[in-house]
């Protein structure tokens, strides 16, 4: 996971319980459950390396709670992916639960773990590159083709498949491409 991730820092937060050996297990069976749950509209990647999962702790009244952040304000996936963590932590029977939309502070593509960006080109959609919040993107050198890796490329629209992604096209190769926008 990148350091600037909130996943990474998995502690209890302000007013959680003190960890127990039962608290720890039913917080080390979400995360592993949480790590089975695909994003529906990038499936090369789980909602853990995503970053979108901002917390699994147990509060004092013994629920665990559990830490969501939309990747941008609207994102028509969200309700979804609630669903989708919902059936992940009852088929890991660590209920009682709730789940929280966290939107501050909101999401960065910065908070995609190292492997998540892996995957990302694994699977044909360029990821943003690290540190991608402050904007480095325009200033950095052109977008390789995932698939042929030429540099000569364009941008074709600002939206692919999702808001969250950009579609290009490579000049060498003729192949169209989607990117992950920095956010």
């Amino acid at each position: 996971m990148s350091a600037t991730s909130p996943i990474a820092q998995r502690s209890q937060a302000p007013g959680a319980c003190p960890t127990t050996p039962d608290a720890d297990a039913r917080i080390a069976a979400a995360w592993n459950a949480l790590t089975g749950v695909e994003d529906p509209e990038i499936p090369a990647l789980n909602i853990v390396e995503l970053g979108i999962v901002r917390f699994a702790e147990v509060r004092p009244d013994g629920v665990l709670g559990v830490g969501l952040s939309p990747t941008y304000t609207g994102c028509p996936a969200t309700e979804y992916i609630e669903a989708l963590v919902r059936d992940a932590l009852d088929a890991a029977h660590v209920s009682p639960f709730a789940i929280t939309r966290v939107l501050q502070p909101a999401w960065s593509s910065d908070w995609i773990s190292e492997e998540g960006r892996r995957k990302l080109a694994d699977y044909g959609i360029v990821p943003p590159p690290a540190a991608a919040s402050l904007g480095r993107r325009a200033n950095s050198s052109p977008i390789a083709c995932p698939r042929c890796r030429s540099t000569d490329t364009e941008c074709t629209s600002q939206f692919g498949s999702t808001p969250c992604k950009s579609l290009h096209r490579c000049r060498d190769c003729l192949e169209p491409f989607e990117c992950f926008k920095c956010i």
